[in-house]
C-alpha cells in the first residue's frame, strides 16, 4: 500500500529564521515558513528569530528559540530565574502595554469567530501591578532526579516540578513558609507523594494570604489523617511569619491530579481566615473559592455590577456563587440577592460572609441551577437579573436552557476563558439575549488569562 507523503514544508530537526508576527490563544509566538505555520514557546510578535523545529503535523510545527537575531520593541528582560521553565508566566518578557493589547485582541477574536457576535470589546481594565498580587498559591512538592525535593509549579505541558520558591507574582513572605515547611519536612522524615508509585504523604503545600487583613493560612495537602511532629511544623512556620493564624492538613488520598480532597483538619488556629473585598469582610476557608487578584477583582465586580444596572427593586439570582462574594457585593443595590451553589462548605461560606456583614436580603441555596430554578418557580419568584460566574469550562447548554426560561431582563456572565464565553454568548443568542457589552479584565497579569464580563438583555 503506498504510505500518504507528509506535505509540511518542514521536518523534524530543522533550523530556519523566522519573523514573529503574533501570538496564538496560549500565548506562543507564531511565525510562518513559506506561508507553513511554526508554534514557538517564548517568541514575542516582533522578534526575528532562529528557531530549531521539535515536531512536525500536517498543518504546523512546533519549534524552540536558538537564538533571539532581533528583538521586539516589545520584548523585555524576564525578572524571574525560572521563567523559561516554569508554566506559569507566558508574558515575562513582553512590556506589560502589549499584553494588554494581546488579551484584547484575544476575548475580541473569540466574540467574532466563535461567538458569530458584532460587539467591539472594550479597554481592558487593569490596575497596572504586575508582581506580587495573588493572595493564593498551591505549590507541587515533588522528588528531583537528583533525589532532592522540589517545590515550585510544574513546567509547560508537563508534571515535572520546577523548584521555584520565590515565584514573582506572589507574597514575598510565601517563599519564607515554603523553606520552613521544607526544614520540617527533612528534619521529620516527611516523605514526598510521588504520583506513578502514588506512595509519599506530602502532596502540596497551599497558602492563601488575606490582603487587606494580612492574615495567612498555611495547608498542607497530603495523604492522610495526621503529620509527624506536628509542633515542630507550627512553630517553623510561626517563627518564619507571625501573620500566620491557621495551619491545615487537606486530606487526598486520592489517585487523581485535582489538588485538593474533601477533608480539611485544622492543626493550629483558625479553621478559615479573613479578608476584604468591595468594602465587605469575607471568611475564606481551604476549599473556598476567592480570586486570586482583590484590587482587579474589585474591577470586575464593579463592572458587573454596572451591567446589571440595578435600581433597588430587583430580585438577583447569583449561579456558581461561591463565599457569595458577587451577590454580597451587589447586595445594597437590590431588593433580594439569591445564591445557588452545589458546594455544601462554600454555601455556608456564603451564609456566614452575609451575616458578618450585616447583609438581611441575602440567602443561599445548596444547590445546581435546575434545582435553584425549581426551588424559585415554585415560590413564584422570577429572578430580574442572573449573574453567571461558571468555571473554565463554561456553562453547560442545559444551564443555559435554565436561565432562558427564567425569563431575566438581563444576563450578567463573567468568565475566565473567551472561547467557551463566545459559545455561550452565541448560545444565549438562539433563545432571544443579546450581548451588548464586554469589558476584559486583567486579573492575572504575566499569565495568558484574561477575565471578561458581557452583559446580555432579553430582547
Amino acid at each position: 500500500m503506498k504510505q500518504k507523503s507528509n506535505s509540511a514544508p518542514l521536518k523534524k530537526n530543522d533550523d530556519l529564521r523566522l519573523s514573529i508576527t503574533a501570538f496564538s490563544a496560549l500565548g506562543t509566538g507564531i511565525g510562518r515558513h513559506n506561508g507553513f505555520t511554526v508554534f514557538v514557546d517564548g517568541a514575542v510578535p516582533g522578534d526575528v528569530i532562529d528557531a530549531h523545529v521539535i515536531k512536525v503535523k500536517p498543518t504546523y510545527a512546533v519549534g524552540i528559540v536558538k537564538r533571539i537575531v532581533t528583538p521586539s520593541p516589545d520584548r523585555i528582560d524576564p525578572d524571574c530565574p525560572a521563567a523559561e521553565r516554569c508554566g506559569g508566566c507566558s508574558f515575562r518578557a513582553l512590556r506589560y502595554g502589549a499584553e494588554l493589547a494581546y488579551k484584547k485582541q484575544k476575548v475580541q477574536d473569540a466574540l467574532t469567530r466563535i461567538g458569530g457576535l458584532e460587539l467591539e470589546v472594550e479597554d481592558v481594565l487593569s490596575v497596572g501591578e504586575t508582581a506580587h498580587y495573588r493572595n493564593k498559591a498551591q505549590f507541587p512538592v515533588a522528588l528531583g532526579p537528583d533525589g532532592k525535593t522540589r517545590i515550585g509549579f510544574f513546567a509547560k505541558k508537563s508534571h515535572s516540578v520546577v523548584d521555584c520558591r520565590d515565584c514573582a507574582l506572589q507574597p514575598a513572605s510565601f517563599a519564607l513558609l515554603l523553606d520552613a515547611v521544607a526544614r520540617w519536612a527533612a528534619e521529620s522524615g516527611v516523605t514526598v507523594y510521588d504520583e506513578e508509585t502514588h506512595k509519599g504523604l506530602l502532596r502540596h503545600i497551599y497558602l492563601r494570604k488575606g490582603m487587606t487583613t494580612g492574615e495567612t493560612m498555611v495547608c498542607l495537602v497530603v495523604t492522610r489523617d495526621r503529620v509527624p511532629r506536628a509542633e515542630a511544623l507550627i512553630g517553623n512556620l510561626l517563627a518564619a511569619d507571625k501573620s500566620v493564624c491557621s495551619v491545615v492538613l487537606n486530606v487526598n488520598p486520592d489517585k487523581t491530579n485535582v489538588v485538593l480532597g474533601a477533608r480539611c483538619i485544622t492543626l493550629f488556629g483558625k479553621d478559615e481566615i479573613e479578608d476584604v473585598l468591595c468594602g465587605l469582610r469575607f471568611s475564606i476557608s481551604p476549599l473556598s473559592f476567592f480570586q486570586v487578584n482583590p484590587k482587579a477583582t474589585e474591577l470586575l465586580y464593579g463592572k458587573a455590577a454596572e451591567f446589571a444596572a440595578l435600581t433597588g427593586s430587583e430580585t438577583v439570582l447569583d449561579l456558581y456563587c461561591g463565599a457569595g462574594t458577587i451577590g454580597l457585593s451587589m447586595a445594597d443595590r437590590a431588593k433580594a440577592i439569591i445564591g445557588a451553589e452545589i458546594v455544601p462548605q462554600a454555601v455556608e461560606n456564603a451564609r456566614q460572609n452575609a451575616a458578618r456583614n450585616g447583609i438581611e436580603n441575602a440567602r443561599f441555596l445548596c444547590a445546581d441551577a435546575a434545582e435553584a430554578a425549581k426551588q424559585l418557580e415554585q415560590e413564584g419568584v422570577r429572578p430580574d437579573v442572573i449573574v453567571l460566574d461558571p468555571p473554565r469550562k463554561g456553562c453547560d447548554e442545559s444551564l443555559i436552557r435554565t436561565v432562558a426560561a427564567m425569563a431575566p431582563d438581563r444576563v450578567v456572565y463573567v468568565s475566565c476563558d473567551p472561547a467557551t464565553l463566545a459559545r455561550d454568548c452565541k448560545r444565549f443568542a438562539a433563545l432571544g439575549y443579546k450581548a451588548e457589552r464586554a469589558v476584559a479584565v486583567d486579573l492575572f497579569p504575566r499569565t495568558v488569562h484574561v477575565e471578561t464580563v458581557v452583559r446580555l438583555s432579553r430582547q
